[in-house]
């Protein structure tokens, strides 16, 4: 639908505060109006409108923002020192989605990079010596799948990785990030995004994992960090990926949290919030946006059909191209905001999950589980998405980024390819898998 089709005035999508202005408000109406700024040029009602249709993404100027960045960071990027595989996902992510292909060198240079950080007792740290980290694990292993090389994926220490994945488990289901670290719904997803695409899934690493995310479900509907906390979106994306990953997303209440979801995208700047009566975010595209495909695959398990995700589309793709490109290259939070990485990753991920139409195919999944090879959770689980012919381009035609994946966020080629890797699956297993359509998009 989007915002700037002229179906509802712009007056009817601002915020509302019933003559009764608090700090909040006023902040979300400057944000309004930096926002404005950028869609006025596009309104229906504009005599002199631009056509939205020659929006383009400045994919040249991205590609070259996030190349330079793997080349030299500034002295300001030592506070990141600690998260150094985090860098190299958001930057490496980035261009995988924009179609860049890794020469050898920076391959090479990155593998190596990635091995200093891993732990002699398993997993990877932020930097070489560092404490091992859940997350920072998850960003190396995303980034090894990236890399997509043999030599890639063997710098995992399967074994030992497995080890530390145990010892971060708590016996109500959850996870430490870190060695007596803080327990929180981030670990969930880790930790089974991880143990999924190196083939670690096992019963006593799942046990009550299901349980941890269900508990962690608020009134509201979203999910927190942990039972009895505030829900947020980050959060709420980690919680739904890392459930869908066991096999268990039918135990969350769906009514309550489809609302929640869909009520996170904003009316008038179309991108998403983070948590309820806070201002859009860019990072929040994919962490708001991600939900989507998990709760469309959900219904359709429970019977109901939707033939689209349940957010509006057009109007994300609007707020990314509009609000969120710096002129230097580079994606950020909201107008006003400079460039860095981690916006860009996420505002690109967002970007694509709104232009493809990414689904499980369930009845080869059923077909699957009947002849003894569980499909609904593990790495079988991941290999059932596929992207269909059905593509939503707000711009041009060639702003159309690769496809990714819906829970492991890493395209779906490379999530496949690390896959195939680990669990080697048989012949007769490999047939039935199911095959992405033939892209056809029409000019």
């Amino acid at each position: 639908m989007g915002i700037l089709t002229g179906q509802v005035p712009f007056t009817q999508l601002r915020c509302a505060d019933d003559g009764l202005p608090t700090e909040s408000s006023i902040v979300q109406k400057r944000t309004e109006d930096a926002v404005l700024e950028a869609f006025v040029p596009y309104a229906p009602n504009n005599v002199h409108r631009k056509n939205l249709d020659n929006v383009q993404l400045n994919r040249q100027k991205h590609i070259s923002y996030l190349t330079r960045g793997l080349e030299h960071l500034g002295q300001y990027m030592v506070v990141l020192d600690a998260s150094r595989p985090w860098l190299v996902y958001w930057i490496t992510h980035s261009l995988d989605l924009l179609g860049y292909q890794f020469p050898n060198e920076t391959i090479q240079r990155g593998i190596t990079t990635l091995a200093a950080c891993q732990h002699p007792d398993g997993g990877f740290g932020g930097g070489p010596t560092q404490l091992a980290h859940l997350a920072t694990t998850y960003a190396a292993v995303n980034s090894l799948a990236i890399f997509g090389t043999k030599e890639a994926y063997d710098v995992i220490d399967r074994q030992k990785l497995y080890n530390f994945l145990m010892r971060m488990k708590q016996p109500d289901g959850s996870f430490t990030m870190h060695e007596g670290g803080e327990i929180d719904i981030r670990g969930s997803y880790c930790a089974l995004s991880v143990a999924t695409l190196t083939n670690l899934m096992t019963p006593e690493l799942t046990a009550n994992c299901g349980d941890f995310v269900v508990r962690s479900q608020t009134f509201e509907g979203g999910i927190g960090p942990h039972p009895g906390v505030e829900a947020h979106n980050g959060y709420t994306f980690c919680g739904v990926a890392a459930i869908e990953l066991v096999g268990e997303m039918h135990r969350l209440d769906m009514d309550k949290f489809t609302k929640w979801c869909c009520e996170r995208q904003m009316q008038l700047e179309g991108g998403f919030q983070g948590r309820t009566n806070k201002l859009v975010d860019g990072c929040y595209s994919f962490w708001g946006s991600g939900d989507f495909p998990l709760i469309r695959a959900e219904w359709m398990r429970q019977g109901i059909a939707q033939e689209d995700y349940l957010f509006d589309r057009e109007a994300l793709q609007e707020y990314l191209l509009l609000c969120c490109q710096a002129d230097r290259g580079g994606l950020i939070d909201k107008p006003g905001k400079g460039p860095d990485h981690y916006h860009t990753c996420y505002g690109l991920s967002g970007l694509t999950i709104a232009q493809h139409l990414v689904q499980r195919n369930e009845s080869l999944a059923k077909q699957l589980a009947d002849q003894g090879h569980p499909s609904s959770c593990g790495g079988l689980g991941s290999m059932m998405w596929i992207y269909v012919n059905d593509y939503t381009i707000v711009g041009d035609m060639d702003n159309l980024l690769a496809p990714a994946h819906p829970i492991h966020n890493i395209t779906l080629d490379k999530a496949r390819k690390m896959i195939h890797y680990f669990y080697n699956f048989d012949p007769a297993i490999v047939a039935l898998l199911p095959k992405d359509e033939e892209p056809c998009i029409e000019s």
